[in-house]
């Protein structure tokens, strides 16, 4: 009986112990700023999906235009031996096979522009993604107390 009004006792002083608690203010910006967090995941992951979108559809057209380049290529050799008179075919004039080879020219040049554009669009992917990862470090570095860190994270912070 002994204990259990010791023990009843002191888990009543618990009760009428003062708690630190948050005041109403403090807990709704608490409250916004995780909500803030939460929707700033959000649309980082949703850019990140977007970029990737874009990658792949850069590697898709990408590995299309290469079908493309080759076979050009490929009549582009048969019409320069048909120019040279190293194939049979007799049934074309050479004005008309000149007029395809340089139409095939220019082709071929409009083709290696596109991939050039391509590439570029696919290294400027790289360098939002690169950016992104950089600042949501940058983000994770500056949520730590600057009284927390040691000098290495603040150089590391300053560097990013």
């Amino acid at each position: 009986r002994k204990q259990a009004t010791e023990y009843s006792t002191s888990s009543s002083d618990d009760e009428f112990e003062p708690k630190p608690s948050l005041t109403h203010k403090a807990k709704r910006a608490m409250r916004r700023r995780r909500k803030l967090e939460k929707e700033t995941k959000q649309l980082i992951k949703q850019e990140e999906l977007k970029r990737l979108h874009q990658a792949q559809a850069v590697q898709r057209q990408l590995e299309e235009l290469e079908e493309r380049q080759r076979a050009l290529e490929i009549f582009g050799v048969k019409l320069e031996r048909e120019l040279r008179g190293e194939s049979d075919s007799g049934t074309k004039d050479e004005t008309q096979m000149l007029h395809e080879w340089f139409e095939l020219v220019l082709e071929k040049n409009k083709l290696m522009r596109y991939e050039s554009e391509l590439l570029i669009i696919a290294q400027e992917l790289e360098l939002e993604d690169h950016q992104s990862r950089l600042e949501q470090k940058l983000r994770e570095k500056m949520a730590i107390d600057d009284s927390l860190k040691d000098e290495m994270d603040l150089n590391e912070e300053d560097e990013i």
